[in-house]
């Protein structure tokens, strides 16, 4: 959950386990592959992997989610307006146009922190949070019964592991051509993708500085933007979610 604290009003922001998915016929799922390997081969170049957050999480070649995948990453390479990228291609199912892109905005968004990571610690960020007015606390049900308080890195690593025990859990994430999604796959993935946003608000408020000394401003704003028309295409997030980066978002994405 996220606490707003009545404090003062958020300053404008400035201008990683890793994994792959695989559920859908084959003719599909050679087709998204290719539009998210650009975007990875982007940020590739400027961090390093040695610093990913966690292993990366791979589509399986044959698959339909390969297919898919390769698909998205083609249109990524193409040039296209990110805005049509995003769209469901015809003759595809929703459900695994969604799931390639929660596994991929994972692996990425991974990546994105992972490169941060060091410079995120009790002491620097002692709470999760974006600015004076965005506090987030972590609940899982499990362990964290209730909202609580944490450091940003252990919020991270929290979050990390709780989306890869989603991810790979088959009566979530079926992988098997044949089985269905269950009935609650899109409100599962809503959760995940407004948990990641979480991570670039933190990136974006408090650790930007370390973001741009390392040249990848460029990188990580095309991967928000790729992440934001995704969410705004299929209506994934709730806008109220979105307001601690709502005046860069108009900035870069209008």
């Amino acid at each position: 959950m996220f606490v707003k604290p009545v404090q003062s009003p958020l300053r404008n922001p400035p201008p990683t386990h890793t994994h792959t998915y695989t559920h859908c016929p084959l003719g599909s799922r050679l087709n998204i592959e290719s539009t998210f390997k650009t975007m990875a081969l982007c940020l590739g170049q400027v961090f390093s992997k040695d610093k990913t957050f966690r292993p990366r999480k791979r589509f399986e070649p044959g698959t339909q989610r390969f297919e898919l995948y390769k698909k998205a990453q083609a249109s990524l390479k193409s040039g296209l307006d990110l805005r049509k990228v995003v769209q469901l291609p015809e003759g595809e199912n929703i459900n695994d146009w969604i799931a390639v892109h929660v596994v991929d905005f994972f692996n990425r968004i991974n990546l994105i922190y992972g490169t941060v990571s060091e410079f995120c610690t009790e002491r620097t960020c002692p709470i999760m949070s974006g600015g004076l007015r965005y506090e987030y606390r972590w609940q899982d049900g499990d362990d964290y019964k209730k909202p609580t308080k944490l450091p940003a890195l252990k919020y991270m690593n929290l979050l990390m592991d709780w989306i890869e025990t989603n991810i790979n859990n088959e009566d979530i994430f079926p992988t098997r051509v044949g089985v269905p999604f269950p009935k609650n796959f899109q409100q599962v993935c809503k959760k995940i993708l407004s948990r990641l946003f979480r991570v670039f608000v933190h990136v974006y408020i408090h650790h930007f500085d370390s973001i741009c000394s390392m040249g990848a401003e460029a990188h990580i704003n095309t991967c928000y933007k790729h992440y934001y028309y995704f969410i705004s295409e299929f209506s994934l997030i709730e806008h109220s979610e979105l307001e601690p980066l709502r005046a860069m978002t108009e900035k870069i994405c209008n």
